[in-house]
């Protein structure tokens, strides 16, 4: 057996292949859509994929205005920020964000199930998230991915 053929490959950022991907949201169950988009950016579905190089693919999400949520989650799930002012927190319902600015949502959900480091920050630049089916970055010919072919 010669072992000088079994080589561990890894990754780095001038050997990582991306590509642009575009994924439909429309309905999609929040939660789910949200890991499988994860899981592209981070770049686990890839043969050559390292956990601390940015390996993922570029993730357009479109029709994330008619992403779905289970349960009682469109009247009781709240999203908490605070302004940095005494008695400043400020509490938004999901269906508030939905009717005002419906890719925050998408883009919430996404940017949780990344890591909390910089290369987390990395992965998240490379989502770009639009309400309806147009989107402005034609000129990178993506490829249209099935969502449900993850698992």
């Amino acid at each position: 057996m010669d072992t000088l053929s079994y080589k561990t490959v890894s990754a780095n950022k001038n050997t990582v292949n991306k590509k642009w991907l575009v994924i439909d949201a429309e309905n999609q169950i929040l939660g789910r859509f949200a890991s499988r988009a994860a899981f592209l950016l981070r770049g686990k579905h890839k043969a050559d994929y390292t956990p601390h190089v940015d390996c993922g693919d570029n993730v357009i999400v479109i029709n994330a205005d008619k992403v779905i949520l289970s349960g009682d989650k469109m009247n009781s799930k709240e999203y908490i920020r605070h302004t940095g002012y005494p008695g400043g927190q400020r509490i938004t319902s999901v269906r508030e964000m939905l009717e005002k600015h419906p890719e925050r949502v998408v883009e919430k959900a996404i940017k949780g199930m990344l890591p909390k480091n910089k290369l987390g920050a990395d992965l998240y630049r490379n989502l770009k998230v639009v309400t309806g089916t147009e989107h402005k970055h034609e000129a990178q010919k993506p490829e249209a991915f099935d969502i449900n072919t993850i698992k």
